[in-house]
Order: structure tokens, then C-alpha cells, then sequence
């Protein structure tokens, strides 16, 4: 499974959606492998209150994100069961994705980190 959560009005100054409720329902609508993709704004002073209910929600040890864009946006990705695969595996897996669809999947290895 993989459930994408952005969720702006037009003001965009924090998401519509960002209680520990609704994280607690998206945890509970995973499967055992699943895992959620949030769009925040990682300069804008909701982010930690966001990223701390994620993790409340998920688990510290289940929760990675980006570091932010130059627009400030930042990926959090949060699995249903926590997993931390080794550095060399994800390289591994990087240069698979670089190779098959071109993308740069070894810069953002750079970029992705786990919360704690």
C-alpha cells in the first residue's frame, strides 16, 4: 500500500488535514508493509508540530524525511512497520532506479533521512 497526504487550502500555510487522529487512521489503513508520503512545508514553523504527531502516529523509528526544497517543500515518508535497510542496499537499490528510469535516486539518498 501507499497512501500520498497533501493536503493545502489556498493558503497553503499549514495542511488542512494535520491532527494525530487523522494520522492514527492512516496508520490503521496501511497494510503491514505500507507506507505514507506527507507533503510539508519543511521551513514553516507547522513542520515539527506536523512531523511529531507522524511520528506519534507511526513510531519514531518509522518516519524518514527529505531535506527541504529551495521552495521549502519536504517529503516525509512514514512506514506501517519500521524497517532500516542498510546503507549498501540502498545504494544498491539507487543505482537500479538510476539505470532504469534515469532518475537521480543516489543524490536523494543524500537528502533522506531517518527522523531519529
Amino acid at each position: 500500500d501507499m497512501l500520498h497526504v497533501d493536503l493545502y487550502d489556498h493558503e497553503a500555510a499549514a495542511p488542512v488535514l494535520d491532527s494525530l487522529a487523522f494520522y492514527d487512521n492512516c496508520y490503521q489503513l496501511l497494510a503491514e508493509n505500507g507506507v505514507m508520503t506527507v507533503n510539508l512545508f519543511g521551513r514553516n514553523a507547522s513542520y515539527e508540530q506536523s512531523l511529531a504527531k507522524i511520528a506519534e502516529a507511526f513510531g519514531p523509528q518509522a518516519v524518514w524525511a527529505f531535506r527541504p526544497t529551495k521552495e521549502g517543500n519536504t517529503v516525509v515518508l512514514a512506514q506501517r512497520e519500521p524497517t532500516r535497510p542498510e546503507r549498501a542496499d540502498l545504494l544498491l537499490r539507487a543505482a537500479e532506479i538510476e539505470s532504469r528510469w534515469g532518475l537521480p535516486a543516489k543524490k536523494w539518498l543524500r537528502l533522506f533521512k531517518p527522523v531519529v
